[in-house]
């Protein structure tokens, strides 16, 4: 087994876990898994009252990361006030790309996905998938641009509708 190298993480510090968005490290533990001793962070995902143990030596590998800066965060609000980019494909594979870049982590790919989801209310209706997958990225993109930017989440949420909206205008 590789060591890899471990990441530099504290307790109270919010980070970005690619499949769950937003949470905060409560404290790092030991603990022996199979005979093997493990040093685990313990992150805690508040909104979705959910605990999550993840090794300390795998963090980087599974895509963990520390928020984004505020520069990243700008240039997602960017994003958001550009076209939507919708492909001709079938919705099975734009669904599943959408899911893809939702579950990466990275900001900037799921501001696109919001932009290209985003319906006015003069446009046609949403499928229920289509909500679904639009729901979900525009949930990870306002709970980190809370957490950079240290104000709740109903600002944030606020913040990005007057991005969109000020997009249909």
């Amino acid at each position: 087994m590789s060591k890899a190298k471990k990441a530099e993480f504290s307790p109270n510090d919010y980070v970005v876990y690619p499949a769950h968005g937003v949470g905060q490290i409560v404290s790092i533990e030991s603990q022996e898994i199979a005979g093997i001793p493990l040093e685990l962070f313990v992150i805690s995902f508040e909104k979705d009252k959910m605990t999550l143990r993840v090794p300390t030596h795998k963090a980087e590998e599974v895509g963990m990361r520390s928020l984004s800066t505020p520069d990243v965060v700008s240039k997602a609000m960017t994003t958001l006030k550009g076209k939507a980019k919708v492909k001709k494909a079938m919705w099975s594979r734009r669904a599943q790309e959408y899911e893809q870049k939702i579950n990466s982590g990275d900001l900037i790919a799921i501001a696109e996905v919001v932009r290209d989801l985003h319906r006015t209310d003069d446009q046609r209706e949403q499928s229920y998938s289509e909500r679904q997958l639009y729901e979900a990225a525009l949930e990870r993109l306002t709970r980190e641009v809370a957490a950079v930017s240290g104000a709740d989440e109903v600002a944030a949420q606020k913040q990005v509708d007057e991005v969109l909206l000020g997009r249909a205008a």
